[in-house]
């Protein structure tokens, strides 16, 4: 075991010892809204019932979602990223895309993103999101979407123009963990276009909601210590 590679050792400490280095991963859903997890409607309609326009404002009660994020393998604490350009008429939390009924083609997300990598313990991860400078154009894709027929090409985010002269930003997201639950986290972001533009770099740990549904769960609490950087988790009964 001397001479094997780190993460070998870590998948036979994994396999062997229950050493827990894949409690924490990539196990947030980057587009919870709309999907049957979360209608609990009389209709069964899950597309009207929770559209994306309510996701920053109501409780999921199966799953939690966010943009490039984690969390631990039951999902009771979640970490994601969340921008703003200054632009759009909100945060950008969550994949947008367009719903059964108003893409063309179907269901589709409109947002460009990439998995760079990830090792099997998801030990170290990266992930790369391109987040344009201009106002997102919401309207413009389910409009535009809506009005074509199933015989026409999709209208795709880049075919709004909002990143013609590469103005946009880079957003890297890197995860390494020194132990299975100690997670060094890097966010990197560049400015692809020829001017200076704004951005707000919002990292937010949250709980996923176990405790408004009528079930024993107590609202655990987060707090900061130490300085900025380190928080400190109250951990409530069942959690």
């Amino acid at each position: 075991m001397e001479n094997l590679p780190a993460e070998a050792k870590r998948l036979l400490e994994t396999n062997q010892r229950k050493v827990p280095w894949k409690k924490w991963g990539p196990y947030l859903s980057e587009r919870q809204w709309g999907t049957v997890r979360e209608d609990y409607s009389d209709s069964g309609d899950a597309w009207n019932y929770f559209p994306h326009d309510h996701a920053r404002s109501r409780a999921y009660h199966w799953g939690e979602d966010g943009l490039a994020g984690i969390s631990d393998d039951r999902q009771r604490f979640c970490f994601a990223l969340a921008l703003w350009n200054g632009k759009d008429p909100i945060l950008k939390e969550r994949l947008f895309g367009l719903t059964n009924m108003e893409g063309n083609h179907g269901e589709d997300v409109k947002e460009y993103y990439f998995y760079l990598d990830s090792t099997p313990t998801h030990s170290y991860m990266k992930y790369l999101y391109k987040y344009p400078q201009a106002g997102y154009p919401y309207d413009d894709l389910v409009v535009t979407n809506r009005r074509r027929g199933r015989n026409e090409h999709e209208y795709e985010l880049i075919d709004t123009g909002i990143f013609d002269q590469n103005r946009y930003f880079d957003a890297f997201v890197e995860y390494a963990k020194e132990s299975p639950d100690d997670i060094l986290i890097q966010i990197s972001i560049h400015n692809r276009g020829p001017d200076s533009a704004e951005v707000h770099v919002l990292p937010t740990l949250w709980f996923r909601n176990q405790w408004s549904w009528g079930n024993s769960f107590n609202k655990p609490e987060l707090f900061q210590t130490e300085g900025s950087a380190k928080y400190s988790v109250q951990r409530c009964k069942n959690f």
